[in-house]
């Protein structure tokens, strides 16, 4: 079996099942409504409580900066406009508290499920996991019970929430397996500071495997066996010993510059959306914020975030980074990221639509408080501003305009901010490729985001399953757009970054090295694996790889090619993809 694999090593033991169930949530009307209501904030007290508990022992377990998720979730239950919803159904369906809290809470997953953005969209997943802990607290349902684990357990379940997660004796779990969550749920970055190697993604799962049967779970590839036989379990304990010395050596990475052997230097960044992502950045040695996605702060509220509120958001990310460069994203709202409280009509093709720079245009007021409160920030750290979704010459120049407003605007306030701030662009649309040597004219860097990129240069819809054979990182074309948009910046003089998920993949890092890329932009836990990548390669010998790709017909060639290129397992492989390179 295979699935996702989230959280990195190899896991060994027996099965331990955990079936918790769907909760029954019946609708019921009630006579007393403020009596429901009382019920309702007797359960979100009590929430309250059991998270500040289990707060103070994550801290013992895992450390302060782990913790503060569910300070996070803490927040939630504090959350005025939530609560204000949840009651004013009660009182006007007359319905019982934990029927109200589910419908009210369901809508607002369902908003950041609907989210194309991999990190906003999990965060529908810590929603989930807080309201189902008061609506057990309203029908009396324990939490699930952990107390029976075993040495080397494979914890099986159809979800995990960050709290169980967090539950979880590390010393006896060898490994986690779950039908559903993503890379950049809370759940799968507690297991990776856990060190605990899981796979998520595997449909039924729980009827799959049975309690106390053997099974091996490889959480960098996503394979499952069940039952292995001597073989594969001589083979995976071989593997696994050099997994944990992998790991160890990852961690030895910290301080260290990122550079090649022959003296190419990039720098790697983290991706966030909150300040509070900024703690696992650091912890990873992040050498800066190459994407804070500041739609995060628009989002799950009623009204429009004010100036004060984002100058503060902007200025802890800043002072938390101590001088190290944090790009802030300008919105990027719409397509699958909508708000109440913008006129964003419906449309039959949302991602071909009125979103980003476009919708921040048509919003001037909204666009100028967001670059007033970044430069306001601007004072606190090293800032950079990049506009997402730029098309043409006229968007970019018109931002640039916008920008210079709002410094005119600040100094006749007499408000200090940094008068020289770079400005760059995401190159995401094939137009904003092609017209690269243009644009870098007028900007001081550039931040390629690959997973946009890869659906408008394919014409593909990265959702649709018919259709992902389609939506490939390593198709040639997207190669031969990344290395044009790399020459066209640095003829210009400017550096280029990039954002998307292929800056963090361990197979493309020495193609992006070998066409000159300067900085890489990742999901907080890549950093370190990318950073032992490029410090074990040569840009000479990249070049010639990277060229290599340039060359080849079709996405499934390149990336079997760079598989066996990079498996270091397979001495055979990598003699055969040398021959062919040099064949090339």
């Amino acid at each position: 079996m295979k699935g996702l694999g989230v959280s990195p090593g190899i896991g060994i033991g027996k099965a331990f099942i955990i079936d918790r169930g769907a909760i029954n949530i019946k609708k019921k009307h009630v006579t007393d409504v403020e009596k429901e209501i009382d019920r309702l904030m007797i359960a979100l007290e009590t929430a309250k409580e059991q998270l500040n508990e289990l707060y103070i022992s994550t801290i013992d377990e895992l450390g302060e900066k782990e913790a503060r998720i569910f300070k996070s979730h803490e927040m939630m239950l504090e959350d005025d406009t939530f609560i204000s919803d949840v009651v004013n159904r009660i009182k006007a369906e007359g319905v019982n508290a934990e029927f109200a809290l589910n419908e009210t809470s369901n809508a607002y997953i369902e908003m950041f499920q609907n989210i194309e953005d991999e990190y906003l969209r999990e965060r529908s997943e810590d929603i989930k996991d807080v309201m189902n802990r008061v609506i057990r607290l309203l029908m009396g349902i324990n939490n699930n019970d952990f107390s029976n684990l075993k040495n080397n357990s494979i914890v099986v379940a159809k979800d995990l929430t960050p709290s169980d997660t967090a539950q979880l004796d590390r010393t006896k779990v060898a490994a986690m397996i779950t039908e559903v969550g993503g890379k950049t749920s809370h759940a799968a970055i507690i297991a990776r500071i856990m060190g605990i190697p899981t796979v998520v993604g595997l449909n039924n799962i729980t009827d799959k495997i049975n309690a106390g049967d053997t099974v091996i779970c490889d959480g960098r590839t996503g394979k499952v066996l069940v039952n292995p036989n001597a073989k594969q379990l001589f083979f995976y304990n071989k593997k696994k010993i050099r997994e944990d010395e992998i790991n160890n050596e990852l961690r030895n990475q910290i301080g260290l510059p990122s550079v090649t052997k022959d003296g190419f230097k990039v720098t790697l960044s983290a991706n966030i959306g909150i300040p509070n992502d900024v703690d696992m950045a650091l912890d990873n040695d992040a050498e800066g914020i190459g994407l804070f996605r500041s739609e995060f702060i628009f989002m799950n509220r009623e009204h429009q975030p004010t100036e004060d509120e984002q100058f503060e958001q902007y200025k802890e990310v800043l002072v938390k980074m101590e001088g190290k460069p944090v790009i802030i994203r300008t919105l990027d709202i719409g397509g699958d990221k909508c708000v109440p409280y913008l006129d964003m009509p419906k449309e039959m093709n949302p991602f071909l639509g009125y979103r980003a720079i476009r919708l921040c245009l048509g919003n001037l007021q909204v666009f100028r408080t967001q670059l007033r409160a970044i430069l306001r920030a601007s004072v606190y750290g090293n800032v950079k501003i990049m506009i997402p979704m730029v098309s043409t010459m006229k968007e970019l120049k018109d931002s640039k305009k916008i920008l210079q407003q709002a410094k005119d605007e600040l100094t006749r306030e007499g408000i200090k901010f940094k008068d020289h701030i770079e400005i760059g662009v995401m190159i995401e649309t094939p137009s904003a490729a092609i017209i690269s040597d243009l644009l870098a004219k007028e900007v001081d860097f550039f931040s390629i985001g690959t997973n946009d990129l890869i659906q408008y240069t394919m014409a593909v819809d990265r959702l649709n399953s018919k259709l992902s054979y389609l939506y490939s990182q390593y198709h040639p074309a997207l190669l031969r757009l990344i290395k044009g948009i790399i020459d066209n910046a640095h003829k210009a003089g400017i550096w280029v970054g990039m954002c998307g998920e292929a800056a963090g993949d361990p197979k493309l890092i020495p193609v992006f090295i070998g066409m000159g890329l300067d900085e890489f932009s990742m999901n907080s836990p890549s950093i370190l694996r990318a950073r032992y990548i490029v410090r074990n390669i040569n840009k000479e010998d990249m070049e010639i790889i990277a060229k290599s790709t340039l060359d080849m017909e079709n996405a499934l060639e390149v990336e079997e090619y760079l598989s066996c290129l990079f498996a270091n397992e397979n001495e055979n492989c990598l003699k055969t993809c040398k021959n062919r390179r040099r064949q090339k």
